[in-house]
């Protein structure tokens, strides 16, 4: 059975998919994992690049009940950063996808229910 913290976390990638799909985005992957890594949405978007039909977007979901304390997207820390890009580029050599375009994003839901908040930080990072 899932911790409530797994459950949650599940729901928070769930509301983020839902997001990104109402505005044109296609969900390629969930939970991708590569060694101590997850990226928890990958996600493409078509392109106006005659040589890049898509580009493809790292999507990691951060939810807290509230920012009092902080916001969602400061818990993706340097070290957090390094094993997405790990796990990014383990998924571009699986599917032979190395020379794709590519960004990591942040959806950072804050609150509950009704007063929920979704920001879609887009190339929150570098890689």
């Amino acid at each position: 059975m899932p911790s409530f913290r797994q459950s949650k976390g599940a729901n928070g990638e769930a509301i983020a998919a839902r997001f990104l799909q109402e505005r044109g985005y296609r969900v390629l992957e969930r939970n991708y994992r590569f060694k101590k890594a997850e990226i928890d949405l990958i996600a493409s978007l078509p392109t106006k690049d005659a040589e890049h039909e898509h580009l493809l977007i790292f999507v990691e979901v951060k939810w807290r009940r509230n920012a009092d304390f902080a916001a969602p997207e400061s818990a993706v820390n340097l070290a957090k950063r390094r094993r997405l890009v790990l796990a990014a580029e383990a998924f571009l050599r699986d599917r032979k996808l190395e020379h794709s375009i590519c960004r990591f994003d942040i959806v950072a839901l804050t609150g509950d229910g009704r007063g929920l908040q979704i920001d879609h930080i887009e190339s929150a990072f570098d890689a």
